[in-house]
């Protein structure tokens, strides 16, 4: 499901004061980085990742992959920051972002 703009601009906003939860290295995304990804995407719906990839082309190509893998949807990239949002029917509201930060 595509986001309206509208959405992206309220997730962008909430996505703007998030620290990046998972760390993505240039070996790019290993079971252990996803894993933790899908962690961070139960408990907090919206996350922040950092990627360290030198050229954009293997950034899109590994940014693409991760949300593939993860069934996330792409929100906002910023130079080497990516937020992705995944919905959860049972998030915990004292963890959600979407939650916490919906007031922003």
């Amino acid at each position: 499901m595509a986001l309206s703009s509208e959405q992206k601009k309220a997730y962008k906003r909430i996505g703007h004061h998030l620290k990046p939860v998972v760390l993505v290295s240039e070996q790019g995304a290993s079971e252990g980085v996803l894993a933790e990804i899908e962690r961070a995407l139960n408990d907090h719906e919206l996350i922040k990742i950092r990627l360290s990839v030198a050229d954009r082309e293997t950034k899109q190509a590994l940014i693409e992959e991760i949300c593939k893998q993860t069934k996330a949807e792409l929100v906002q990239v910023i130079g080497k920051m990516a937020i992705l949002l995944r919905r959860n029917k049972k998030a915990n509201p004292n963890l959600s972002n979407l939650v916490r930060y919906k007031d922003l």
